[in-house]
């Protein structure tokens, strides 16, 4: 035997080790990758959060100004706050929804009262009295709305309606409202 055979073991491990190594090193890199692109979809994320909540703390300030705009006369300041408002908060991506005609979406909607309307196929808000905000498909605020349709479903075989507690009053008197738990 020479002095080759020796060698060529020695030769065979080394690159056996760098192969290992080089694998090893791949492996490191696309872990920090997928950290990096994990990391930076976190900063989104609580940015958004942050944003969106900024954002709610600023609603009853822009219900103030609507209402101000509502019943006061329109000064040019007025205006002036109201448009400024508008315009900042729309190149956020902040849009307010709710109008009148809008069919009830439970999931944007909030309704405060009911009124029966025997014609009606579906529930349709009749007034907004709030107006609801999103930032781009975040809901912010449902809007607040009176909705006007069908009656009810009639009760269910156990004689309770979804949603409204059973009441003990005589049947010729309404029941009170529930009591907020």
């Amino acid at each position: 035997m020479t002095g080759r055979e020796p060698q060529s073991t020695e030769l065979q491990q080394l690159r056996s080790l760098v192969e290992e190594r080089t694998a090893d090193l791949q492996r490191v890199k696309a872990e920090y990758d997928n950290y990096r692109k994990r990391v930076r979809r976190d900063r989104l994320t609580v940015r958004e959060i942050a944003v969106a909540n900024v954002l709610r703390t600023l609603l009853p300030v822009l219900d103030a100004v609507d209402r101000a705009l509502t019943h006061e006369p329109l000064t040019p300041g007025l205006k002036d706050i109201a448009d400024s408002l508008d315009q900042q908060l729309g190149s956020l991506g902040v849009a307010s929804f709710g109008e009148v005609g809008d069919p009830f979406d439970p999931a944007r909607h909030d309704a405060l009262t009911h009124h029966v309307c025997a014609d009606a196929d579906r529930l349709v808000c009749s007034a907004v009295l709030r107006p609801g905000y999103r930032l781009g498909d975040h809901l912010l605020r449902p809007a607040t709305v009176e909705v006007t349709g069908p009656s009810p479903p009639a009760r269910n075989p156990h004689g309770r309606s979804r949603g409204v507690r059973p009441s003990s009053a005589p049947a010729d008197k309404p029941p009170l409202p529930a009591a907020p738990s």
